[in-house]
Order: structure tokens, then sequence, then C-alpha cells
């Protein structure tokens, strides 16, 4: 089995974003390998800090990495569960939050996860193998409409029409099974000029359908807000996105707790009476550096966003 890993995206900005106190209690709601979480953990004293992650692989080898200790509980479950996990746990605010909305390493470059278009493996996608809606059911039992929406939707191809109906009439002679077989179906769809130079004509596609069987999208924002409930006064909530369906949810997100008074320029005084919620640490979001750029390519469309609860 390949070894869990997965490179820390905007590692530093998050640990300064997230202006750790040693007494405090923090939540990282995407566990992956432990790297966020290790450095938030190193700066603990009294404090406590709750990791979360669908995958119980990342479950097992954060658990190696860091140890069982009693300042440290780790969570099989969605982050979006986040009221609901606070609660079973007697905890009721937290000083910070971290969530990374990106795919680790390990299930991308784990063949058996059917994630990446470039290594054979069956249809699945899920990053929890116990959901019930896999790549495969996507593929071989959504009708041509309902696919072509995921595909343009969720991966932003302009040709998910012409993807789609190639899935069809491709399955219609025997189900789509390995993903090899998918990119092949999808690079035969899409016009080769169409493609940037260094992309591969299935990069939107599988993004598409792996937000579709996870639900990426469909709850984002009430997790967001959930998350913010969660935060005690002066507590900050950092989030990480690396596409722009993401980003867009958690900057209007941001931007609504951020925001005060509603009421139209011409009138004279405030009539709503709104007052701001959060305070944003950064108008812009937070981008990798050159140096990280270098290191790890994967990190190029990560987007750092940051808020504190006032």
């Amino acid at each position: 089995m390949t070894e869990f890993k997965h490179i820390s995206v905007l590692l530093d900005e998050c640990i300064d974003g997230l202006n750790i106190r040693p007494d405090g209690i923090y939540a990282d709601g995407t566990l992956g390998g432990g790297g966020h979480s290790s450095h938030i953990y190193s700066r603990l004293g009294s404090g406590k800090l709750i990791g979360i992650d669908r995958d119980i692989e990342a479950i097992r080898a954060a658990s190696n990495r860091i140890g069982t200790k009693d300042n440290i509980i780790y969570v099989h479950d969605n982050y979006k569960n986040i009221k609901t996990i606070l609660a079973d746990l007697n905890v009721s605010g937290l000083d910070g939050a971290l969530i990374d909305l990106g795919i680790s390493s390990y299930q991308i470059d784990n063949a058996e996860r059917g994630f990446s278009y470039t290594k054979d493996a069956p249809l699945d996608m899920r990053m929890n193998q116990r959901d019930p809606l896999s790549a495969y059911d996507v593929v071989n039992t959504y009708d041509v409409s309902k696919l072509a929406s995921v595909i343009f939707d969720y991966g932003e191809e302009r040709y998910g029409r012409k993807i789609a109906e190639a899935i069809v009439r491709e399955r219609s002679k025997k189900p789509i099974e390995t993903t090899l077989e998918l990119a092949g179906i999808i690079r035969g769809a899409v016009p080769a000029k169409s493609v940037p130079k260094g992309s591969h004509p299935a990069k939107r596609t599988f993004q598409a359908i792996r937000i579709e069987v996870n639900g990426e999208l469909a709850d984002l924002k009430d997790a967001v807000t959930d998350f913010f409930d969660c935060l005690n006064t002066g507590g900050r909530l950092c989030i990480i996105t690396f596409h722009s369906l993401e980003d867009r949810i958690v900057k209007h997100v941001f931007a609504d707790f951020a925001s005060g008074c509603t009421c139209p320029k011409e009138f004279p005084v405030c009539v709503c009476g709104r007052q701001p919620r959060g305070k944003l640490i950064s108008r812009k979001p937070i981008l990798p550096t050159e140096e990280e750029l270098a290191a790890n390519s994967r990190s190029a469309s990560a987007k750092l966003r940051i808020i504190e609860k006032l």
C-alpha cells in the first residue's frame, strides 16, 4: 500500500494565521497525514487538538505521526458535522480551526483509490470508502443531462456535454470500469488544441466527478458557517481552497460575516443595526511563495483565506 503522505500547503501561513495559544482548543477539519496538525500540536501546552478526517487511512497516518496523547482527539467523520462532533466531545468552542480542501498526495498517488487519470484503477474516488456513491456509479448510471451538468458545473469544462455523450455512448456497449478507460474516452471527446500545454484533457472531468462523489461543494457553505459559529471570540478560521468554485463560496461567506450595515447608501442613518461578526485577516487570498511553488507544484492553485471572530 502507498505510504500516506501529503505535503502541507501554505503551512507557515496557516500556523501564523491561526495565532495559536498554548492553552487553546483547535480543530483540523481535514487531518490528512497530520502535516498541519503536527505543527499546531507542537505549539500547544495545556491546549487541545481535535483532528477530523473522513478517510480512515488519514486518521491512522496522523496518529502514527503525532502519537496518541491525552490532549489530541482523532475523529473519523466529515468536517461538515463539526457541531455534532464538538457536542459529543463536550467542547463548547474553538480558538481556531483549519480546513484544507485539497485532495492528499496519498489519495492521488495510490492507484487503488481511483482518483488519478494517469494510473489504472477501478473507478472509485471516495474519500470515505464507506460512502455508498462511487465514481463508477456516477459514470455508469447518471443520464446524459445530469452527467453533463456535473462535468460543466464542477469541472468548469466547456466540453461537458460532448464528454457526457461520449461516456453514455461507450457505456452502452459495456460498463466503464477503470480510470484509464474513462480518461481515454474523455481524451477522444476533447479537441486536443483546447488542452493547455502540460495539462491533461481529463483533469477537469475527474475533478468534477470527485466533487460529485464526495459532495465537496454541496455542504461547503453550511460547513464554513458552522465552523465560524463554533469559534470563541478572537478565534480564527483558516480555509485553503484549490479551485475557483470552492474559493468563491468561502470568499462570499467570509465577506458576509465581515460586513456590517446593509442599508441602502441613500439612507442618512443605519436602520438595520447589523454589526460585523468577523474580521478578515487578509482582504485578498494568501498565495504560495515562489519557493513553495518550486518545491511543490501541486500548491499552484492553493488560496488561503482567514477570518477572526469578533
